[in-house]
C-alpha cells in the first residue's frame, strides 16, 4: 500500500494512503504552489508510517510525563492533555493533527492561503493579506423531529457557514458525532467547533460531542471495542443508534453539551461552536455569530 496523489477536476489535490484521505486546496503565485504542493507530499508520503510506529502509545489515556516521539504523534498528544483528568486518548486529535502537519509545509512566501481538509476535519493557512475562507458547515438534520410531525422545532436554514479572516487567531474546524466515522460516547449529531488549530479543534469537538448526551430508552449503546476490536476506547459504551427523542431529553443533552463547550471557550481552548441533535441547535462563544445561517 502506498501513497497516491492526484488533481482534483477543480483544481485541488487529493492525497491518499490508507485511512488517511485529505483535499488541498491552496492558492498563489504558481511557483511557489508548485514548491508547497511538493514539500507536503515528501511530508505525507512516510507519516502514516510513522503513525502507526506509535499507535500503542496514541491509544494509550493521554498522561503529561508519557508524550509519543514524533511531530504529528506530539500535536496529538498536546491537543488532548487540556482535556484531562478525564479519559481521552491521542488518538481523538489525529485528523487534525494530520491536516495541521500538511498545512505547515504550504505556508511560503508567494502562497497567499492554503487549506487541507482531512474527512471534514479543517486546517487553514493565511497570508497577511489574504481573503477570508468561507466554509460550509453541514448540519445533519437525520432524525430532525419535525419529519416526523414536530412544528415546535425550531427551524435550520442550510448549510451553515463559517468566514475565517487572516487576523483571527483560529485556524482549525472540526466536526464530531456519533453518526460520525469514529465511535462517540455521546448523541450529538454533530458538533462542529473553530480553534486555533486542527489537532485542538478535533479534541475539542470530540470531546463536546461525547458530552451531548442523556440517558433515554431511544439510545442504543454498545462497548467500543464490540463494534471495533482495535477501538482506543476499549470497553466504554459508544452510541449505536438514537431513535427519536422528547423535546425534554433533547434539551437536556443540549444543555450538558453546550455547558462543555462553554468551559472550552472560558479556558481559551476554542473560539466558537455549533451543536445539533434532532432539528434543535445551540452556539456557543464569541464568535458564535460567525457561525451564522447562510441566507
Amino acid at each position: 500500500m502506498s501513497a497516491r496523489r492526484a488533481r482534483l477536476p477543480d483544481g485541488r489535490v487529493h492525497f491518499q494512503h490508507g485511512p488517511i484521505d485529505l483535499v488541498i486546496g491552496i492558492d498563489g503565485e504558481p511557483q511557489a504552489v508548485a514548491a508547497a504542493l511538493e514539500r507536503a507530499w515528501l511530508r505525507f508520503e512516510p507519516l502514516l508510517g510513522e503513525l502507526v510506529a506509535e499507535l500503542a502509545c496514541l491509544r494509550r489515556c493521554a498522561q503529561a510525563d508519557d508524550p509519543p516521539i514524533g511531530e504529528t504523534a506530539r500535536r496529538m498528544h498536546a491537543a488532548v492533555l487540556p482535556f484531562r483528568p478525564r479519559f481521552v486518548t491521542p488518538m481523538a486529535a489525529v485528523a487534525g493533527a494530520v491536516a495541521d502537519t500538511l498545512v505547515a509545509c504550504l505556508a511560503a512566501p508567494g502562497v497567499r492561503r492554503a487549506h487541507v481538509n482531512n474527512g471534514g476535519d479543517v486546517a487553514l493557512w493565511l497570508a497577511p493579506d489574504a481573503p477570508d475562507y468561507t466554509i460550509g458547515v453541514a448540519i445533519d438534520r437525520r432524525g430532525d423531529p419535525r419529519r416526523a410531525g414536530d412544528a415546535a422545532a425550531p427551524p435550520i436554514e442550510l448549510p451553515a457557514s463559517l468566514t475565517v479572516s487572516a487576523d483571527a487567531a483560529w485556524r482549525g474546524i472540526a466536526t464530531s458525532g456519533w453518526r460520525g466515522r469514529s465511535l462517540s460516547l455521546g448523541i450529538a449529531d454533530s458538533v462542529t467547533v473553530l480553534a486555533r488549530d486542527g489537532a485542538l479543534a478535533d479534541a475539542a469537538a470530540t470531546m463536546i460531542a461525547n458530552a451531548v448526551d442523556v440517558d433515554h430508552p431511544a439510545i442504543r449503546r454498545a462497548p467500543a471495542t464490540s463494534l471495533r476490536d482495535d477501538s482506543d476506547l476499549g470497553d466504554r459504551l459508544a452510541t449505536v443508534e438514537v431513535a427519536g427523542l422528547p423535546p425534554d431529553a433533547v434539551r437536556r443533552a443540549l444543555d450538558a453539551g453546550e455547558r462543555e463547550a462553554r468551559r472550552c471557550v472560558e479556558a481559551g481552548l476554542v473560539g466558537a461552536a455549533l451543536l445539533a441533535l434532532q432539528g434543535r441547535w445551540r452556539t456557543v462563544g464569541d464568535l458564535a455569530p460567525r457561525l451564522a445561517r447562510a441566507a
